[in-house]
């Protein structure tokens, strides 16, 4: 039975051309789930075409510890594919000390930039942010790094954007960042399309994206929106000509992994379920490459 459903996902596969990247929404390590966390790399392992492989921030389930860092270099180091990686708000934004409440509090500034130093550090990054070409696309991998809010861009790394983005200009582009543009999901509860809940400092990403035609694709992770939850794929993941890809997290019973086949006109959008080990057909699109 195993061997029958590994032969139908490889001859899924190799409809498929061009750059293949695996996107990993919110892991939370260790968080909850760790057994199907890693059958998940077991999984990807086993798929003999996967280029790239992308952890969406929240690496760490909570603050951002030594041991949760220890734990996330432990996982990861199981990946035989190449793996890039971003960082979300549970990576360097708390306290390791919960409030009297028993709740996260914001760290001092001084905490916050330790453990982005930590993450670089783990990952043996030059930069939290930086750019990737696979021809005939731009990649452009996006940290968040101000905590004004939980998944914000700072001032020095929205000029690097604005300069790759007018170095590249006629190269179609990706962006991945943890957070989703504004309104690209239905309020499916209190959280979604609330400011810590959207990519800031939107009004500049707004005035960004009006200037760059190019840039056409949004993946993201942070809402934690499920596979079943309707608006994972539909009509309003349209942001004026930027489709936003949303991906669901790593800690839930069941984990749905998205796969990108970056192709030479389009790029193809499938849905994986790591517990049924199957594609999830209906979810499938297919985002034609802008003419501009």
């Amino acid at each position: 039975m195993i061997k029958h459903l590994l032969l139908g996902f490889l001859t899924a596969l190799s409809l498929y051309g061009g750059t293949h990247i695996v996107i990993l929404g919110d892991p939370h390590l260790p968080g909850k789930h760790p057994q199907m966390k890693e059958h998940v790399l077991e999984h990807i392992n086993q798929w003999e075409n996967v280029d790239m492989v992308v952890a969406m921030g929240d690496l760490c389930s909570k603050t951002g510890t030594q041991e949760e860092y220890a734990y996330v270099k432990a996982y990861f180091s199981q990946l035989t594919k190449p793996l890039w990686v971003i960082t979300g708000n549970h990576d360097f934004i708390y306290s390791d000390e919960l409030d009297s409440n028993e709740k996260l509090q914001h760290a001092p500034r001084e905490i916050q930039e330790a453990k982005l130093k930590r993450f670089q550090n783990t990952f043996n990054l030059p930069k939290l942010y930086y750019s990737v070409v696979k021809e005939p696309y731009l990649l452009l991998f996006l940290s968040a790094d101000n905590p004004d809010h939980l998944a914000e861009i700072s001032s020095e790394q929205l000029t690097w954007i604005e300069h790759e983005l007018k170095m590249h200009s006629k190269m179609p582009t990706i962006v991945f960042f943890h957070a989703p543009l504004e309104n690209t999901l239905e309020t499916y509860n209190r959280w979604v399309n609330t400011p810590n809940f959207v990519a800031q400092p939107k009004k500049k990403i707004h005035e960004l994206l009006q200037a760059n035609p190019q840039l056409f694709l949004w993946v993201s992770g942070h809402t934690h929106t499920s596979a079943k939850e309707p608006s994972f794929a539909s009509k309003i993941n349209q942001y004026e000509h930027v489709t936003n890809i949303h991906n669901s997290d790593m800690n839930k019973e069941v984990i749905w992994t998205n796969s990108l086949f970056l192709e030479e006109n389009h790029v193809t959008i499938k849905t994986y379920d790591h517990s049924q080990r199957e594609w999830l057909d209906a979810l499938e699109r297919h985002i034609a490459v802008p003419k501009f």
